[in-house]
């Protein structure tokens, strides 16, 4: 719930009130309760989400999740095509003999 500011036109009272979105603006003075009260623009104070749900990257793009699931490490990506449209080859990894073991 936000709180708004208000004014008095009639004796120049500012104040804050917290109160919901949705509830009517007040219209009298609790200092000199005339009916002379106006809401000002604020500068706004910022909304605070809490819990989960609210954060830029919960609502990425189908594309971008898929991209960045290929950068990560030991994801499996498509490998680059040769000019014939066949994919390139990947050396498999060997390992070099060690010493050989002494009996």
């Amino acid at each position: 719930m936000p709180t708004y500011e208000y004014e008095c036109r009639n004796c120049h009272h500012k104040f804050e009130l917290y109160q919901s979105i949705t509830a009517k603006p007040i219209t009298r003075c609790p200092k000199c309760k005339k009916a002379k009260v106006r809401r000002l623009i604020g500068r706004g104070a910022g909304i605070i989400f809490k819990g989960s749900g609210f954060y830029q990257t919960d609502y990425r793009s189908d594309h971008y999740k898929k991209q960045s699931a290929a950068d990560k490490p030991g994801a499996e990506t498509s490998k680059p095509a040769s000019k014939d449209g066949a994919k390139a080859a990947v050396p498999a990894k060997t390992e070099k003999p060690g010493p050989a073991a002494k009996t």
